[in-house]
């Protein structure tokens, strides 16, 4: 059906075209626009997604250049899936958000807000979509852009210094990637992926080009890595996250670092391949990094005494789950870590939509002793932080542990006696990390300050537009977490379509 193959390009043009109209619009009808097309963005890729399932994947040509000279969009179940749980969250963000957008960001710069934002969720379906490294660049680049411009709507000091941080780090990651893409180009003349890939595999034959080729690959892997935050890269996430509104928070730990991710993916498995991965030393690289992070981003945690910097170093542990599966390699290990990145996508997101509200009950402190009793005065948030953090725990029937559980699994399949004692102990250390940072702090959270002690709280209200977001993205950590064997099917299903 032409018309369903025509969406994927059709959603990233809306997105732009949308952008451009928001800075036309007063802060509200901007608003309405872009809610309008967060809708529309979700629903059509929840159709492209049902056609590729049923009829397989599709590639869509741009203009009349056919590959290897055109540009292409390429579509499946796997890149479906991939942007289905990023909308959702972002359908979730915004509004849950909107109080403090409305709070922090000045009146006369909503409408740019939006039109960013809207920037922000082209690039992010063009990153997903493509099948172009290049075209992924020139997106990443954009997104890049619009991710700290998001940042910096609050012109609040600190977030200033951050979004300047951030900046530098990402740009000098996407430097590394545009020299990956260089030197890819050079050996073998192509941008597309497969025919890049099929060259590639050619130009591997000879072993004196294999050095070349794992440097390339090498220098491509740490852009990413960079930008995705992988352990040691991670240190500008606690002020990017921090300081940032929670719209914007929750879209970037969300949705852009995993974008990142999944290029990354998807240039190792339709550009080099499995089989020529096997004679490079990066999956042990990422294994070691992995569990890197996975413990020291936990460590990182534990030592801080604020809430919402302990959910940004959290999210550094949770970065490094992604590319230990990565590092275990094979195709169970991929699928383990998409699985974790949906998990964290959808768990990440509700704790930067959560926090706020508990710090605003607790005179707008995020220090641990001032959030004491927080989730006796706001008992829906309470409920939805102590959610995440089970989640992140690792508790059963939370995606949290699902996904640790397909990453056991994979580590097994491996059949490498190292592999899966290195996995296992990581698994069980930061288990343990995590048990001690975030269940401490549910346990204080609901802890009777000495005015709970001498006056019951009064219940806090919450409107609609907070608590359907946050009860979608709960049913669907519990959907996650309860029925993994179905999202692993598609995302099984969707690897075996990248081939």
């Amino acid at each position: 059906m032409d018309f369903v193959c025509s969406l994927p390009l059709f959603m990233i043009i809306a997105s732009l075209f949308s952008g451009v109209l928001c800075l036309l619009l007063k802060k509200k009808a901007a608003y309405t626009l872009s809610s309008i097309l967060l809708g529309f963005v979700t629903v059509s890729d929840a159709i492209v997604l049902y056609y590729t399932s049923v009829h397989s994947t599709f590639t869509y040509p741009m203009g009349e250049f056919p590959a290897p000279w055109g540009n292409e969009i390429r579509a499946g179940v796997l890149e479906c899936i991939i942007l289905l749980v990023f909308m959702i969250v972002l359908c979730c963000a915004l509004p849950a958000g909107y109080k403090y957008l409305l709070q922090e960001v000045d009146e006369t710069k909503h409408n740019l807000y939006c039109a960013i934002l809207n920037l922000a969720v082209a690039s992010v379906a063009a990153l997903v979509f493509t099948n172009d490294i290049f075209t992924g660049y020139v997106f990443l680049e954009i997104l890049t852009l619009a991710s700290c411009g998001l940042m910096v709507a609050t012109e609040v000091g600190r977030i200033v210094l951050a979004g300047v941080r951030y900046m530098i780090m990402n740009l000098l990651g996407s430097s590394l990637f545009l020299l990956g893409v260089v030197l890819l180009y050079g050996m073998t003349g192509h941008l597309l992926m497969v025919p890049l890939g099929q060259s590639l595999t050619e130009v591997a034959a000879d072993p004196q080009m294999m050095l070349t080729i794992t440097f390339a690959i090498g220098v491509l892997t740490i852009g990413l890595a960079i930008k995705s935050g992988l352990f040691p890269f991670y240190f500008w996430m606690p002020d990017t996250y921090g300081w940032s509104t929670p719209t914007t928070a929750a879209f970037m730990s969300s949705v852009v670092s995993k974008a990142y991710i999944f290029l990354l993916i998807k240039i190792y498995w339709r550009v080099v391949g499995m089989e020529l991965m096997k004679d490079m030393p990066l999956h042990v690289i990422l294994l070691v990094l992995g569990i890197g992070g996975v413990i020291i981003g936990s460590l990182s945690a534990i030592r801080t005494n604020d809430v919402n910097r302990m959910v940004a170093y959290s999210s550094a542990a949770q970065i490094g789950y992604i590319f230990m599966s990565m590092g275990i390699g094979g195709r169970a290990g991929y699928v383990a870590a998409i699985l974790h990145l949906l998990g964290h996508s959808v768990t990440k997101s509700l704790l930067f939509l959560v926090t706020p509200r508990l710090e605003e009950i607790s005179g707008n402190s995020m220090i641990f002793k001032d959030l004491q009793g927080s989730a006796l005065r706001d008992r829906p948030s309470g409920f939805f932080f102590t959610v995440c953090s089970l989640s992140m725990t690792g508790v059963p029937a939370f995606a949290g542990f699902s996904s640790k559980l397909y990453i056991l699994l994979a580590a097994w399949e491996v059949q490498s006696y190292a592999v899966f004692v290195a996995v296992i102990v990581a698994l069980a250390v930061s288990t343990a990390l995590n048990a001690l940072y975030f269940i401490r702090t549910v346990i204080r959270i609901y802890s009777h300050s000495e005015k709970e002690e001498r006056e019951a709280p009064a219940p806090r209200r919450h409107s609609p537009a907070y608590l359907i977001p946050a009860w979608t993205l709960v049913a669907l950590n519990l959907f996650l977490g309860l029925f993994p064997a179905v999202t692993a099917g598609l995302i099984d299903s969707g690897f075996g379509m990248l081939l």
